[in-house]
């Protein structure tokens, strides 16, 4: 039986424009590109194509909003109730924006739903932060010094197509609370939820030219606010090759950085490990918002005794794994973003099968689903170090499970990767969990747990997977400066240069 195509919310726009200053605007030169929903391939709007001129004219707005406009000199208390405000322009959309981007991106509909109420946890996160946070004093006999925070000036947001309106919210919302002013690049590829920030921003009484966006490619509009002398910092996540063009253009201007990339993340099993939570951990963690998540625990490495059991189960799940329409509620993976990534995926499931790994579950397109980017939930076993599928980010619903002898060889083959973002353990015993969770070279790492975030602590890695931390306070500093204001308290005892024939 197939599945019928998705169904199109209603009321799309038929033109995505930019939003500089507070207004819609076309692009300057009038261009435009086309953007098509990934069940079908079938374009249904066309959206402003942003080059240097636009991105001049955000830079401009938001550097006028912030000079002589009135956010930068809020108290936090009042930029943190147009925080809550913000948040609750976004719960009260919840429905339409998980429509949108469930329909824009191939998320399943579930999913996208919890994408949506993230982001507005986002905003309300950071109204309490910047209401809670503390400024340091130090005294001595001699004087006082105290530290305060100013905001940096005009940020530079480029956010990524997968989750994109969520992980909008998680730059948005620190960048705002410190008193910056914003300029966004979304994803080209899903640029439909974006389209919402504007009324959002708007209702919620944030001054014009404070949030600004411009829509296009990266290597024009991105290029340009990488480029722009006027942005001191650049906030990017998307894969590690652009994240090191990014690093070399901004190095011009001595820019800040925070950078999330790519990840090849390790998810070990060993043998005294509960299985069943093991394989429904190893199973979320590759094959959630299909695949196409930073944090994947895409490499699966099994303790050798236990590893036969676990690849038939793990197998035998992920060809249960339910395949189909982004709107069906009952999806748990759904249509991939674009066709030219499609086709880069595919090349995964080729080169697996080339270079010797054993396929156990997926590697084609569901049969009930002749169009779209649609690919079975798909697992290799035998995967050894050289393979591409085990170096390489695929960024789709591809597991690579490989066995190892013993915790030693675990670390080794958890670490033997360019990139350190996540990692996951699964064992019982507790002092090797920490062992092994602290050997791991990655930013984060979760034991006995999928990824479950605290949005008080640090998210990133090192190595290829990126530079810098977001999250928490770790947002604050990036968006922040600290300022040193020393204060005498009597005279002070200055030598006097030049002095020596006074009487």
């Amino acid at each position: 039986m197939t599945a019928a195509a998705p169904r199109t919310p209603a009321d799309l726009p038929k033109l995505i424009r930019h939003y500089i200053a507070g207004v819609h605007v076309e692009s300057a030169d009038g261009r435009t590109f086309a953007n098509a929903d990934p069940a079908t391939n079938r374009p249904y709007c066309e959206v402003a194509a942003g080059g240097r001129r636009d991105v001049e004219a955000a830079v401009a707005a938001a550097g006028e909003a912030f000079a002589r406009g009135p956010w930068p000199r809020m108290s936090a208390r009042e930029r943190g109730r147009v925080l809550c405000r913000i948040a609750e322009g976004i719960e009260a959309r919840e429905e339409r924006l998980a429509e949108l981007e469930s329909f824009d991106t191939g998320l399943p509909i579930t999913q996208a739903r919890g994408q949506a109420r993230r982001a507005a946890e986002n905003f309300r996160y950071f109204a309490d932060v910047i209401n809670a946070l503390h400024e340091a004093a130090f005294r001595t006999s001699a004087q006082v010094g105290y530290v305060i925070r100013k905001p940096v000036g005009v940020a530079g947001l480029i956010t990524p197509w997968n989750t994109p309106f969520m992980l909008e919210s998680w730059k948005l919302a620190p960048a705002l609370a410190a008193g910056c002013a914003v300029v966004l690049k979304p994803a080209e590829f899903t640029p439909l939820s974006a389209s919402m920030w504007p009324r959002i921003m708007a209702e919620a009484g944030l001054p014009a030219g404070v949030f600004n966006m411009v829509h296009g490619l990266g290597e024009t509009a991105g290029a340009a606010l990488v480029e722009h002398p006027d942005v001191p910092l650049i906030s990017f996540t998307g894969e590690t090759a652009t994240g090191r063009g990014i690093m070399r253009a901004a190095a011009e201007g001595l820019k800040g950085l925070s950078m999330e990339l790519g990840g090849k993340s390790p998810c070990v099993v060993f043998a005294d490990a509960d299985l069943g939570a093991a394989v429904d951990g190893a199973l979320f963690g590759v094959y959630s918002l299909n695949g196409e998540r930073c944090t994947a625990g895409s490499r699966i490495l099994v303790e050798e005794s236990v590893y036969p059991e676990f690849v038939a189960r793990f197998a035998e799940r992920a060809d249960r794994t339910r395949v189909g329409r982004p709107d069906d509620p009952a999806t748990e993976i759904g249509a991939l973003v674009h066709p030219e990534h499609y086709e880069r995926v595919l090349g995964y499931v080729a080169a697996g099968r080339k270079q010797g790994a054993r396929l156990v579950a997926g590697g084609e397109r569901p049969a009930h689903l002749p169009d779209g980017n649609y690919l079975a939930a798909t697992a290799f076993a035998d995967v050894t170090p050289d393979m591409r599928i085990w170096r390489e980010e695929i960024f789709g619903p591809i597991a690579a499970i490989a066995p190892f002898r013993d915790e030693e060889d675990a670390v080794r083959l958890a670490n033997d990767t360019p990139y350190g973002l996540a990692g996951y353990v699964w064992t019982t015993d507790l002092a090797r969990g920490h062992r092994v969770a602290q050997a791991i070279d990655a930013g984060m790492v979760w034991l006995n747990s999928h990824n479950v975030r605290d949005l008080r602590t640090p998210f990133g890695g090192g190595k290829a997977s990126g530079v810098g931390r977001e999250g928490g306070e770790s947002s604050i500093d990036f968006y922040t400066e600290r300022q040193l204001v020393s204060v005498a308290l009597g005279d002070t005892k200055v030598p006097r240069f030049g002095s020596a024939d006074d009487d």
